[in-house]
Formats: C-alpha cells, sequence, structure tokens
C-alpha cells in the first residue's frame, strides 16, 4: 500500500482527519489566546509578511515576533489538516457528495479566517476586530465536527430520536452557547489583554461586560439540565443522554475558571484556560444535537462487500438476500398458530 492509500484510502481516513481538524481548530483559539496574552499580537507588524523585508521572524524582533510568527504558521497546519480530509472524502470509495462538500467547505473557510488574522494586523489590534478574528474559529470547529460525524453515518434520511420539542430545546442550547461565546470574546475586548500594550480597549465597562456574560452562562446550565430532564422523561437514547451531561460537566468546569479569573484579576494562566474551554464547550454543545438523530442507510446506496472492500465508516453492509430470506422467516414464524 503506497503513501496515498496509507493515508487518504485506509477504512476511517475521512474520520480520522476530521478529527484532527477538530482538534487543531481548538488549538488555534489557544495559541491565538497566547498571542494577545504574552502582547506579542504586532510581534510581527505586517501581513502576510512578518516585516517590510522579512516573510519570517528575525531574532531582532526576539520572542514576541517568534511566537506570532507561530502562531501564523499554524494557519499552514489548519490548510493542510482541510486538504487532506478533502482528499480523504474524494477517494472514498464510494465516494459521498455529502463528506465531500464538507470538506471542501473547510478548506475555504480556513483562508477567510487566515485575511481576517491580517486585517487584525492592519488595524493595529482593534478589539471589535480581534474578536471576530476568534469567533471565525467558532464555525470552522462545527464544520469539522459535522464532517467527523457525516463521516461515521450513511447518507439516508434523518430519524429523529427524541420529540420536536426536545430538538428545538437542542437547538435553543447550541444558540445560547454560541451568544456566551459571543459576548465572551466582548467581555475580552474590554479587559486588560489587548495583545499590546499601547492597543486600546473597546471602551464597554468590564465588569458589566461580565455580569451580561455570566448571566447568560447561567442560562445556558439551566437550558442544559432542563434538556437531561427532558431527555431523561422521554427515555432517549443512552448516547444522547451520555452529551448532554458531558455539557453539563464541561460548562460548569469553564464556569469555575470563569469566576476564578475574574476574582483573581485575570492571570494569565486561567483566561489561556478559560479559552481552551471555550473551544471545548463548542464542540459538546454542537455534539448534542447530532445525538439526538440517526441517519437510516440509502436504499440506493452502493452496498460493500467485506472481503473486497473491509470495514468503511458510514456504510451498512447489506447481502440482500440474507435479509430478505430472514423477513420471509419472520413471517412464518409469525403466521404459525400458537401451541
Amino acid at each position: 500500500m503506497n503513501l496515498l492509500q496509507r493515508w487518504f484510502s485506509k477504512p476511517g481516513a475521512v474520520r480520522r482527519w476530521a478529527l484532527a481538524s477538530v482538534i487543531a481548530n481548538v488549538g488555534i483559539i489557544v495559541t491565538g489566546g497566547a498571542v494577545r496574552l504574552t502582547e506579542s499580537g504586532l510581534g510581527c507588524p505586517e501581513w502576510p509578511k512578518c516585516t517590510e523585508d522579512s516573510l519570517v521572524a528575525t531574532p531582532e524582533m526576539g520572542v514576541y515576533g517568534a511566537i506570532e510568527f507561530g502562531n501564523r504558521v499554524l494557519t499552514w497546519v489548519l490548510v493542510t489538516i482541510a486538504v487532506g480530509a478533502l482528499l480523504a472524502a474524494w477517494r472514498r470509495v464510494p465516494r459521498r457528495s455529502s463528506l465531500v462538500k464538507l470538506a471542501f467547505g473547510a478548506c475555504l473557510y480556513v483562508p477567510v479566517q487566515a485575511v481576517l488574522g491580517g486585517i487584525t494586523v492592519w488595524t493595529g489590534l482593534n478589539p471589535w476586530v480581534v474578536g471576530l478574528h476568534f469567533l471565525a474559529s467558532i464555525p470552522l470547529v462545527a464544520l469539522s465536527f459535522a464532517l467527523y460525524v457525516r463521516s461515521g453515518e450513511p447518507d439516508g434520511e434523518v430519524v429523529p430520536l427524541v420529540p420536536r420539542p426536545v430538538v428545538l430545546l437542542s437547538r435553543g442550547l447550541v444558540a445560547t452557547a454560541a451568544a456566551v461565546i459571543v459576548l465572551g470574546a466582548i467581555v475580552t475586548g474590554s479587559g486588560p489583554h489587548a495583545g499590546d500594550a499601547d492597543t486600546p480597549r473597546n471602551g464597554l465597562d468590564p465588569a458589566l461586560m461580565s455580569q451580561f456574560h455570566a448571566d447568560l452562562v447561567w442560562l445556558l446550565v439551566g437550558l442544559t439540565v432542563a434538556l437531561i430532564a427532558a431527555l431523561h422523561a422521554v427515555k432517549a437514547p443512552r448516547p444522547a443522554i451520555r452529551a448532554a451531561y458531558v455539557l453539563l460537566v464541561v460548562e460548569l468546569l469553564q464556569g469555575v475558571i470563569g469566576y476564578t479569573q475574574y476574582y483573581l484579576d485575570l492571570p494569565v494562566l486561567l483566561v489561556g484556560l478559560h479559552m481552551l474551554g471555550a473551544g471545548v464547550l463548542w464542540v459538546a454543545v454542537v455534539a448534542v444535537p447530532f445525538s439526538l438523530r440517526r441517519r437510516e442507510p440509502s436504499t440506493d446506496a452502493v452496498p460493500l462487500h467485506y472481503e473486497i472492500h473491509g470495514e468503511r465508516e458510514g456504510d451498512v453492509i447489506v447481502d440482500r438476500t440474507e435479509r430478505e430470506q430472514g423477513d420471509v422467516a419472520e413471517d412464518d414464524e409469525a403466521k404459525e398458530p400458537a401451541v
């Protein structure tokens, strides 16, 4: 098996690349936070070059230049992973257009995020642009997670596992979590960690913004508890209940970090952990709606054979003859009179 087959054609290749994309996109949230927390935001004062005369950071620029340029290099890691996921989706047998579209969307989105990073440099780390650059990672994480989930299920009809009101509650949960993250970025823009000592803040009251942010967090926790109660009431599948409990645990841990950093005057380490928690929280909340439904195998899907193709993610191996014989046998048993 050559290198191309090993990395892009083996069973489960799409799923592994998608998981790598989720991890990398959460990771760049943390490294972007590290740039801001170390006041390295203008360590490379130009974009796309680091300086007018150099594409990369120079020794004279010191640690700030190295940190900022290192974060820029990580963007190419995201590009590599996105392209890898697209190649794996394209070479998959049988090819599924849904996976190719998701992977292609991620490939297009990563450069957009990079350009936003350049605009933050051009605007001298304007706090609103910096916040937008952070928030640009949130849809990309969701897109990567969707690719991860979809690569592990067939392309057939979506079958809800819970009543519609519970599904709507889960969607409200996602919307509330998004609002929490947006307001968290606004709080950051009003706080002390600007990315550079001379960068102005957004002018909003940090205490007031933090209070609004905390209020939304408590609403999110309350909705999560309500969802857990609803899932138990409707006897939802165990994976769905487990996903809701995982979300609640992440919320509580993130809340502890948030309150602690606030009362300790925002130490750098805790702020960094809080940014990591934001990425993990988003993954956990996006996972909930996916856990509330499943997809049936498509009736016109190309059947695979174990001996030829091995195990493939998202495919159901179907022997139509055996299935029809099994259905006939069940009908015959049902017709037999009870003794």
